[in-house]
């Protein structure tokens, strides 16, 4: 019996054997007939729901295939410091969520960067000191790579002149060695952050569902998250009481790895709504703060080549631990010393993989953000079967700080093209909240390269076309989360995960993308977002 029959419209399948089609039939969550409307419509009976879609463009739900979950949800109940202008700004709205908050509360929030500013100098503890009323007070770089923090907090932690800098991290000092307020990278920001009282459960799941409700408008249909467990228990009770509505693929990140491997638990693990991916582990820093680990040092910073988060020993140790139990691993590295190097250690894994007859496809290893590469290394991902995890909002969003810092070695960065043109798969996403996780926002980014300062595109030769970019929120995502089976096409035996837009994405022009409206989003043959008749 036919639950649903979508028919009339203009329907992209990405299945090469049956690319375009009119209609749908769908029984519960997964597609039964793909085809034209003579031969589909008549499969209804008199319950089947018949939705007309008036020639409407449809496609495949897109997939963010790198997003922080639980701050996206966090990002909006917290102070919101992106885009501020200045840090003058930036103590505004600090101010103002202050005043509109009980005294008893920590004071946290997100979004900073000081390259960004007019001033463009790290902020301090004593630039809060006075609006913070004595509450301790944490705000994350828009990198999530360091945090801004007022002397309450400082106190709190217990750090002071003779704190020692922690593995793979580091306290910013005055001359005098009393610390400024910023801590670059998670070892360091931990130092404050574990005396953050945890967000209630209830009050997360609240926040999880507002959330859920808005990527719904953009498009997506599915996650891969990169959060603590606490997150991994609000999707879990969301999907226990039958609201969960996104596709959720759940990395686990290397403190917390070994639990799996006791539990026996290995990649793929799960279903189609909440699967285990892959063992997550940091390379190094990130861009904004300048930590990103280089092979030859910042531009005007001679002294810095960024900041090692994981030595490539013990990166080694852990990503051949996981694959001989079944677990593929995905690496943060940006920086082009950091990607070399990992990619030094996937070549030694692949190798005892191969000597152990496991097949590449068994372990979907994978790099997150690929931001600068060495020209020697753009051929290694692809030749590795290693897959791209990259955002092409940060192209756009970056741009300013690569060229300042990286100089002429941008040329490499963001370069997506490179990444196809070699073999790899990729698998795009947002890195929210750190950007927005808005695919027509993404799906821009990725053909155009286009921002303010480059209205022809930034480096336009890393540009790839749009039937590549729907891919790379789809099919490939879908492979990087060992779905390809049944996830990324409109096809039969598939789910009916799909989306209804207002403009055909595979014939406007580039400039249009920005304002392409999502009229629908199915997940799972259910309307969770709808606008159209």
């Amino acid at each position: 019996m036919i639950d649903r029959i979508l028919y009339n419209g203009n329907i992209r399948t990405f299945d090469p054997d049956q690319p375009q089609i009119t209609a749908l039939a769908i029984i519960g969550e997964n597609i039964v007939a793909a085809g034209t409307d003579d031969k589909i419509t008549p499969l209804a009976h008199s319950n089947t729901q018949l939705d007309n879609l008036a020639g409407r463009f449809v496609m495949p739900g897109m997939v963010d295939a790198h997003i922080h979950w639980e701050a996206t949800a966090k990002a909006r109940h917290s102070v919101n410091l992106f885009n501020a202008k200045n840090k003058a700004e930036a103590l505004e709205r600090i101010a103002t969520y202050v005043q509109a908050h009980p005294a008893d509360e920590w004071i946290f929030g997100r979004g900073w960067a000081q390259d960004d500013w007019e001033e463009r100098e790290f902020p301090t503890a004593q630039d809060l000191d006075p609006i913070t009323g004595g509450r301790p007070a944490y705000f994350i770089t828009k990198s999530g790579h360091a945090a801004w923090v007022n002397s309450a907090a400082l106190r709190l932690a217990g750090i002071d002149q003779y704190t020692p800098d922690p593995a793979g991290g580091k306290v910013k000092r005055f001359d005098d060695g009393t610390p400024d307020g910023i801590l670059l990278e998670d070892s360091a920001m931990a130092l404050v952050s574990q005396h953050i009282p945890d967000i209630p459960p209830e009050r997360l799941v609240e926040w999880m569902l507002e959330a859920q409700t808005e990527v719904w408008k953009t498009g997506l249909i599915g996650i891969h998250d990169f959060d603590d467990p606490s997150c991994m228990v609000g999707l879990q009770t969301l999907r226990e009481r039958g609201l969960l509505g996104l596709r959720v693929v759940k990395q686990i990140n290397h403190e917390w790895i070994h639990h799996a491997q006791e539990l026996g638990i290995r990649s793929g693990f799960g279903d189609d709504w909440i699967r285990f991916g892959s063992l997550k582990i940091f390379a190094d820093g990130a861009l904004g703060p300048r930590t990103a680990a280089m092979i030859a040092p910042y531009e005007g910073e001679p002294d810095n080549y960024g900041v090692v988060v994981t030595d490539k020993e013990t990166i080694y140790e852990l990503v051949s631990e996981a694959s001989r139990l079944g677990i593929a691993s995905t690496i943060h590295a940006i920086g082009d010393k950091a990607i070399h190097d990992v990619l030094d250690v996937f070549e030694a894994v692949r190798a005892e993989e191969q000597q152990r007859h496991i097949p590449r496809s068994a372990r979907r290893h994978r790099i997150e953000h690929v931001q600068l590469i060495h020209p020697g290394d753009l051929h290694r991902l692809g030749q590795l079967n290693v897959i791209a995890s990259m955002q092409p909002i940060h192209a756009t969003s970056d741009w300013r700080m690569a060229d300042t810092y990286w100089g002429s070695r941008s040329r490499y960065s963001y370069h997506w093209r490179a990444q196809l043109d070699a073999g790899a798969v990729l698998a795009f996403g947002s890195d929210s909240p750190i950007d927005p996780f808005d695919t027509l926002q993404g799906l821009y980014a990725a053909v155009t390269r286009r921002n303010p300062g480059h209205p022809d595109g930034w480096y336009p030769e890393a540009r790839i076309s749009m039937q590549e970019a729907l891919h790379a929120y789809t099919t490939g995502p879908a492979f990087a989360a060992g779905m390809e089976n049944r996830s990324g096409r409109l096809s039969r035996g598939f789910l009916a995960d799909l989306i209804v837009l207002d403009k055909n994405l595979l014939e406007i022009l580039p400039d249009e993308i920005p304002d392409v409206q999502v009229l629908g989003t199915m997940v799972g043959g259910v309307w969770k977002h709808r606008i159209f008749d």
